[in-house]
């Protein structure tokens, strides 16, 4: 099957088992991370989670980079709803407090534009690591091919969910919880990154088990 333009930019050589490989062979696993609203916490409670945050980030000896997602939040199908909901109520007092709700939540829409955050870490891991060759000396070598063997690929695999583990163990502790993202949901991450406004009204291709396994992200 011929690669499209957009694969040939993109980076990613497959996506297969919950894990990210790229074309130059190394892997990456994504978790996606639980907010904490900070400024609600006591003085005290803030010092905790500064310093155990703090401890989380000095127990690492790998690299790690977080990203943070801002997306515009679609309130078109939760405002049709309530419309819906006033409608159909037969009590005049239920009525009067829905349609004033409805009127609320159209006001707070018009008013600016309604975001969603999402935050993600990704956990990268290099191939050579497992014969003692640091990530920087790898990424100086230009492997030949860009497919990963088997066996290979388990190994690396083990040792990127090891440090997964170890990433939610300690994200757990500053209070927050974490969840490694499957290959569907590695596929519609990076597909609503290319693909926002579609993304917005949430919107995402189906993905067919069989261009999962052959393809990887073939029908990006």
């Amino acid at each position: 099957m011929p690669r499209s333009p957009t694969q040939e930019f993109l980076e990613i050589a497959d996506i297969r088992e919950g894990i990210v490989i790229l074309k130059n062979r190394t892997l990456r696993g994504v978790l996606v991370v639980s907010s904490l609203n900070f400024v609600l916490k006591s003085g005290e409670e803030q010092t905790a989670i500064l310093h155990q945050f703090q401890n989380f980030l000095n127990s690492l000896d790998f690299s790690c980079q977080i990203i943070v997602q801002s997306r515009r939040l679609n309130m078109t199908g939760y405002i049709e709803k309530l419309k819906e909901l006033e409608q159909k109520q037969k009590n005049e007092l239920l009525k009067v407090q829905a349609k004033s709700y409805y009127e609320f939540i159209q006001g707070l829409v018009a008013s600016g534009t309604i975001m969603t955050k999402n935050f993600y870490l990704v956990v990268p891991f290099y191939p050579a690591e497992l014969q003692g060759v640091s990530p920087g000396e790898e990424l100086l070598r230009r492997p030949k091919t860009s497919v990963l063997p088997e066996k290979e690929f388990h190994r690396c695999k083990a040792q990127l969910i090891q440090r997964m583990e170890f990433l939610l163990l300690g994200l757990r502790r500053c209070g927050l919880n974490a969840a490694g993202l499957s290959t569907e949901e590695l596929i519609e991450f990076f597909w609503s990154l290319y693909h926002p406004k579609e993304a917005e009204v949430g919107y995402y291709p189906g993905v067919p088990p069989e261009l999962i396994k052959a393809y990887g992200i073939a029908n990006f």
